[in-house]
């Protein structure tokens, strides 16, 4: 059962993907349509994965996010956080890698709605270019979303923040919104089975401008753990108990500490 409803949702998700990829293409007119366009993409990602995999998001928390631009930074463990999130802010941005403006129609749309991409080929000089991009946006008025660790990783791996965040805080003046979640439980970085249940994506008190680089990142390194740990407590207790357990993460190699951006 759990392979057939997780197979008829990756069919209906990259199905529905496709085609409001390809009937929104209108909406490359105007970046405020391209935004409309991802939150509908946002909703039917998360009422497919309920109605087909079984899977309901819960949202808490919401009240903590101030009032217009802030810096959110998000716990990444699945491509599910990502859609959902499209649909809890008014006008988000999302510090993402320049290479993801290349891929065929989905790239196009980054790029019409301002999204803030990275190139890394700049070296040193690829800092300062994002924040450059960054400020804009926070000018703008958006929602500044960014995966402090730079990449996806399991339920439980050990924590690999990057100075990136550090360097946005310092730099943009606004709150910053730590978020928390479980979603690695239930839609895997690199897997087909969707495993039902709720799975939370929990927004944590914001942390107001103005701390040193060092103890901003210890904070919001620490709260965004300390919750996330919970939550997953919770939720493979939750799985356990419908059958479905999830294997703890792997122990990262020894490493000298060192933080990149």
């Amino acid at each position: 059962m759990l392979i057939v409803r997780s197979a008829a949702f990756n069919l209906a998700f990259y199905g529905a993907t496709t085609l409001i990829a390809i009937l929104g293409l209108p909406a490359l007119a105007s970046p405020r349509a391209v935004m409309r366009l991802a939150r509908f993409w946002g909703h039917t990602t998360l009422w497919l994965l309920r109605v087909l995999g079984g899977v309901t998001v819960e949202f808490r928390g919401r009240e903590a996010i101030p009032p217009g631009p802030v810096l959110v930074a998000a716990k990444h463990q699945s491509a599910l956080e990502t859609l959902a999130l499209l649909t809890v802010f008014p006008d988000f941005a999302y510090i993402l890698k320049r290479e993801l403006l290349w891929i065929p129609l989905i790239g196009w749309y980054l790029a019409r709605s301002g999204m803030v991409a990275i190139d890394r080929s700049k070296g040193a000089r690829a800092m300062s270019l994002m924040n450059e991009a960054a400020a804009r946006a926070i000018r703008d008025g958006r929602q500044l979303i960014i995966f402090p660790e730079g990449t996806r990783r399991p339920p439980g791996a050990p924590p690999a923040y990057k100075l990136g965040i550090t360097h946005l805080y310092a730099a943009l003046n606004v709150p910053c919104v730590p978020v928390a979640l479980d979603t690695g439980l239930h839609w895997p970085r690199r897997g087909f089975v969707r495993r039902p249940g709720t799975t939370v994506i929990e927004f944590l008190p914001a942390i107001q401008p103005g701390l040193d680089r060092a103890r901003f990142l210890d904070l919001v390194q620490g709260r965004i753990e300390s919750a996330a740990t919970a939550l997953l407590a919770a939720g493979r207790a939750d799985l356990a108990a419908r059958g479905h357990p999830v294997p703890e993460a792997a122990p990262a190699p020894e490493r000298d500490g060192s933080r990149t951006a």
